[in-house]
């Protein structure tokens, strides 16, 4: 099995249990998109290579060189992205699929050479934290828009969502990490806020987008 693939995998179980969710086989598939024998020949590979500790019928947990390793693929992900943007002046929707190749790159001194030239960020454009060369972060605690009251200001310090899809609509509302947002108006039927965008512009946004756009509030 291509290590590209294995990778996926390791990553997909390290985020799983970073978002405190117990890291089953089911849940594993389901994140993967593939069936739960498959997921079960690939967790016996992983635990081979000392990325997973796995029992039947039991949750699956990361050996402490799994954490670090998963932490390291990330770490390269965000640095690129980092790069992409803050270097080579692409948007931060433009980004994610480029990074997921990168991140498969077995070149330390590519990445460590990013870190350097870009003055060892802590945050990729995304406002996600970007593991050291240890596999240590800090992450920071934010609210979600949507735990807001009508009236609360916050900045954007993070998105929950990296997707394209999502950050084309914050680009259009002329909304990026640092932006002023007041919860002007929550609409009591389905918690969808009207915003308005640094003291001016209102804008309403569903549910949804705001539980994704995590702030800070002042």
């Amino acid at each position: 099995m291509p290590t590209q693939t294995k990778e996926n995998y390791l990553k997909a179980i390290y985020f799983l249990d970073q978002n405190n969710s117990e890291v089953t086989l089911t849940a594993l598939g389901k994140l993967m998109e593939v069936s739960t024998p498959t997921v079960n020949n690939m967790v016996k590979k992983l635990a081979t290579k000392g990325w997973v500790n796995y029992e039947k019928y039991k949750p699956l947990t990361l050996t402490d060189l799994g954490k670090k390793d998963a932490a390291l693929i990330v770490r390269k992900h965000r640095l690129t992205e980092m790069f992409l943007v803050q270097i080579m002046g692409f948007g931060w929707e433009e980004v994610h699929e480029i990074a997921e190749e990168m991140e498969h790159l077995n070149s330390e001194v590519l990445f460590d050479r990013m870190d350097l030239i870009l003055g060892n960020p802590t945050q990729d454009p995304h406002g996600s934290p970007i593991p050291d060369k240890d596999g240590n972060f800090t992450r920071k605690k934010y609210l979600k828009l949507s735990d807001l009251r009508q009236g609360d200001v916050a900045y954007l310090r993070a998105v929950g969502d990296s997707s394209a899809e999502l950050l084309l609509l914050l680009n259009a509302k002329n909304i990026k990490l640092g932006t002023q947002l007041q919860v002007a108006e929550i609409e009591s039927y389905d918690k969808s806020m009207v915003v308005r965008i640094e003291n001016s512009s209102n804008s309403t946004f569903s549910y949804e987008v705001c539980k994704r756009l995590l702030v800070e509030k002042i």
